[in-house]
């Protein structure tokens, strides 16, 4: 916050180049997304599983953008750096108080990307997130277009979002393969590890029919030369069946 403040015994956060219109996404997102990216000034809404929400934190420092988390203090930024986020440029603030909307707010000043979670806050929000007044909603949203920034919403809803993001787990991935098979499921019991997992990811916005793609989550290498790669899932080759 005192960086941002401009404070002179403090260091200046560094600001991308606001220029550019659209916010980078992994390619494996970007054909279920209008613009294939996040427009700047846009409110969005994501929904399920966090994996989307770590990639796109990784995509973002990655291209060299700022990135401001509010609430979320179990999200995994181990996993973000394995995606190969800059965690240099990831700023923190895992217990916002009792009204992390204002917190949020005051990161758009200095950042590409606001991750805000409504579903940690204070007494002022509702059990599931719910409780933003849309009076309030508009005027943040207005900070937003202003500052050419996105605020990307979890955990609740939010009134006028311009784009929401759904994702859900379809499988998991076994590691190490034994016998073929890559489905978790069709491991034995208690052995290996998960390595990785397939999602459907659905993207809406106002006048846009939703769209919906399957991206796979790859892991590599171990410990601390692991990394995981989002990626477009593989359609599965059809089955043939013998006429007689």
């Amino acid at each position: 916050m005192a960086a941002m403040s401009g404070r002179p015994d403090q260091r200046t956060v560094e600001v991308r180049d606001r220029s550019v219109a659209v916010l980078p996404v992994p390619d494996a997102l970007s054909e279920v997304l209008p613009h294939k990216g996040i427009p700047r000034g846009t409110v969005a809404l994501l929904d399920g599983a966090h994996s989307v929400l770590v990639a796109m934190i990784a995509s973002v420092t990655r291209a060299g953008g700022q990135v401001g988390i509010v609430g979320l203090p179990r999200l995994s930024l181990l996993s973000a750096a394995e995606m190969g986020a800059d965690l240099s440029r990831i700023a923190t603030i895992p217990e916002p108080g009792p009204d992390p909307v204002e917190v949020a707010a005051v990161l758009l000043d200095g950042m590409d990307l606001v991750v805000l979670d409504l579903g940690s806050g204070g007494e002022q929000m509702h059990a599931r997130g719910e409780a933003v007044a849309p009076s309030r909603a508009r005027v943040v949203m207005g900070r937003v277009r202003k500052q050419s920034a996105v605020l990307l919403v979890t955990g609740g809803m939010w009134p006028g979002a311009q784009l929401t993001v759904e994702a859900r787990v379809l499988t998991y991935r076994h590691s190490p393969i034994l016998a073929a098979a890559t489905d978790l499921d069709a491991a034995r019991s208690g052995y290996g590890r998960i390595g990785g997992m397939r999602l459907q990811v659905t993207a809406s916005s106002r006048g846009r029919q939703p769209e919906s793609a399957e991206v796979e989550l790859l892991t590599g290498g171990h410990g601390a030369d692991r990394t995981v790669e989002m990626v477009a899932a593989r359609r599965a080759r059809p089955a043939l069946a013998v006429a007689n």
